[in-house]
Parts: C-alpha cells; sequence; structure tokens
C-alpha cells in the first residue's frame, strides 16, 4: 500500500450509498473502521444537477470518491427507457467523475457492468474484449453509458496521472436490491413473484397485504380480497398455480453477493492502483464469481428457496437478452482477491432478508 490507496483516516464519499451496492460498501467500510463516511440520497442530492453537485464537493471535500450511483434496471426496464439510462448515467459520471478531479480527489472508484462487453463476446469475457463487437440491443444505451464512465477514467489518469480505477461487476444481488415487477434485475424480480405466487397458493391475505404495502404494485388496486390481489397479479404472470418468466430460460447468467462486491471494492481501493493496472494495458477489472447458471435452473433454485410448488412457464416470445455473461477473472484472482459466497447461501440469506423487511 501506498500512500495513494484509501486508509481509514480518509473522508469517503460513497455515491449512491443507499442503493443495492453502495450500501454494502458502506457496511463494508463501517465495518473496518472507517468513520468519516459521507452520503447523500436522491432526495439530498440530484447527482445529475451539476450546480449542486460541485456545491457538494467545494462543502465536503473529500479524498476518496466510490461512484456507486447509477439509474438500473432489469431488462424490461432497459428495453424501455433507453434515453433515460443513457441520459441520467452520462449526467451521474460527468459531474461526480469531473468534481473529484477539479478537488484533487486522490483516488476514485467507478462501478461498471460487464453488459460493456459485446454480445457475442468469448467467453469466459476478458478486459481486452471490450470494444471488439456489437453489444446487446435491449441494453446498449446503459451499456455505451459504462464504456463512457470507465473511458473517462482511463482519460483522465493518462493525461492527468489521476489514481481511477474502474470495475465491472457481474450481475449482483442482496440486501436493498430493487423488487420491482418491472424494473428489477432478474433474481430479485424472480424471488419475489415466486414468493408471491407461493402466497396465493397458501392464500395468506396478510402475508400478501404485507408484501404489497411495502412495495406497491400497479394494476393491485385492491387489497381488501385474495381474489382482487390474484386479479392484479395475474397481470404479471404471476399465479398460485403458473408463473410466468419472460425469455426460454435458456441463458446463462453469473451472480454475485453484493457484500462480496463491496469487499472487492475496498480491495481495489486499498491495495490496487490505476498505475498499476496500466502496465497490464487496461484501467478496470472484471469483478465476479466465474461461475454461471441457467435461466431456467436459477427459478429452480429460487423456488425451492422460497418454496413455491407450482409451474414455472417461459414465455419464449420475450427476449432473452445477451445468451452468456461469463467473466474471466484471472486478472483480479492474480491481484489477490476471490469471492467467499456461493449462489445457493447468497440466494438463501437474500430470502431471509426479504421476510425480515416485510417483517415476516
Amino acid at each position: 500500500m501506498n500512500n495513494m490507496s484509501m486508509t481509514t483516516n480518509d473522508t469517503v464519499y460513497v455515491a449512491g450509498h443507499c442503493g443495492l451496492v453502495g450500501s454494502a460498501i458502506w457496511r463494508r467500510l463501517e465495518a473496518k473502521g472507517y468513520t468519516k463516511l459521507v452520503g447523500r440520497s436522491h432526495a439530498e442530492l440530484d447527482l445529475c444537477d451539476a450546480a449542486a453537485v460541485r456545491q457538494f464537493f467545494d462543502e465536503q471535500r473529500p479524498d476518496c470518491v466510490i461512484l456507486a450511483a447509477a439509474y438500473v434496471g432489469g431488462i424490461v426496464a432497459n428495453n424501455e427507457q433507453g434515453a433515460d439510462f443513457i441520459y441520467r448515467n452520462l449526467q451521474i459520471q460527468q459531474n461526480v467523475i469531473g468534481e473529484a478531479f477539479r478537488h484533487e480527489v486522490r483516488k476514485l472508484l467507478f462501478l461498471g457492468s460487464t453488459c460493456i462487453y459485446p454480445r457475442l463476446a468469448p467467453q469466459p469475457m476478458t478486459e481486452e474484449s471490450l470494444l471488439t463487437g456489437s453489444l446487446e440491443p435491449t441494453n446498449e444505451p446503459y451499456a455505451l453509458a459504462k464504456i463512457a464512465g470507465l473511458k473517462m477514467c482511463e482519460a483522465f489518469n493518462r493525461q492527468y496521472g489521476t489514481n481511477y480505477i474502474a470495475v465491472m461487476p457481474t450481475n449482483l444481488y442482496g440486501p436493498r436490491d430493487n423488487f420491482d415487477l418491472l424494473r428489477s434485475h432478474v433474481l430479485p424480480g424472480m424471488m419475489r413473484k415466486l414468493h408471491l405466487a407461493r402466497l396465493l397458493q397458501e392464500e395468506n391475505l396478510h402475508a400478501l397485504r404485507a408484501d404489497l404495502t411495502r412495495r406497491p404494485v400497479a394494476r393491485v388496486a385492491s387489497l381488501d380480497t385474495l381474489q382482487g390481489i390474484a386479479d392484479g397479479l395475474a397481470t404479471y404472470g404471476i399465479g398460485p398455480d403458473d408463473l410466468h418468466l419472460w425469455g426460454t430460460g435458456r441463458p446463462l447468467r453469473e451472480f454475485m453477493w453484493s457484500d462480496d462486491m463491496a469487499d472487492a471494492c475496498l480491495f481495489m481501493m486499498e491495495q490496487v492502483e490505476a498505475q498499476e493496472l496500466a502496465t497490464q494495458g487496461v484501467s478496470f477489472v472484471n469483478v465476479g464469481t466465474g461461475e454461471e447458471i441457467s435461466i431456467r435452473n436459477l427459478a429452480d433454485l429460487v423456488s425451492q428457496t422460497v418454496g413455491y410448488r407450482g409451474n414455472i412457464r417461459f414465455d419464449s416470445t420475450k427476449p432473452d437478452g445477451t445468451p452468456r455473461k461469463l467473466t474471466d477473472l484471472t486478472r483480479l484472482h492474480n491481484l489477490g482477491w476471490h469471492h467467499t459466497t456461493s449462489l445457493e447461501q447468497g440466494v438463501e440469506k437474500l430470502y431471509d432478508w426479504y421476510r425480515d423487511d416485510l417483517g415476516l
């Protein structure tokens, strides 16, 4: 470790500290003894507002920045809201990275996504695959924004000698995930659908009301009767005997527990410098587990965890997205970091958290 690395004496700004990844990073920082942590909710600081972001940096003067804030969503949201995904993420990145540079932040970590890689990239995907082919159309706007972010870090390092590093995480899941039935990523969305389907099977009106009160669902107009809830959830493909999911179920995906990702981020901030990566010809590193599962098998795993005993049906008229997205972790492993939480352990921990959040 040298004087460029993050230490417990630093003032650390975690952008997006209320979200899935940011909250995991915040917990990990606290556990390691960081006491000068700075975070702002979206209501307190709109990162798309350049003037507000500049004022925030003027006042707080952080030593280190972890940019975990992003406008994110699953395949449905990406497919329908491409303009929002590219515009908002470019704004967030431009403002935070720009002010970090103006205020001479010593070290910055930018969180991207493995969707930056070509749709048909050779598997497992190495960092060198970037910009070697066409992106997956359903999330191209988001991917382009993330590519711009990592390239911005790379360009600042090259031109100004800054210490900005980027990590490209695989699909993440964990506490404080987004469980919206339309905007969530695959695993939390699947878990909630299976949870609701099980409650319909059991005719558990109390638990259904608790879930839908905590996270309201459009088109479920009334919580007064079991039939009214069932009719509303049916429009999302959720029923007591049949659950419908998008796609064929064949695509392969890699999933990582958010606390493992947080640990990797702190490892990069405390142990790895941008110059070290540059000598390897890259400015970013893949972060993942190196293990994959089909969406169909994931549905079976989550179904077993949740206790749903109905049928799971896949709608092949809906898009699958990228056929396969497995990360090559050679570089990360050579740096000295490995994940510790298996998918089976993580899914069980997530469902425990979800039920605790509902007070069940």
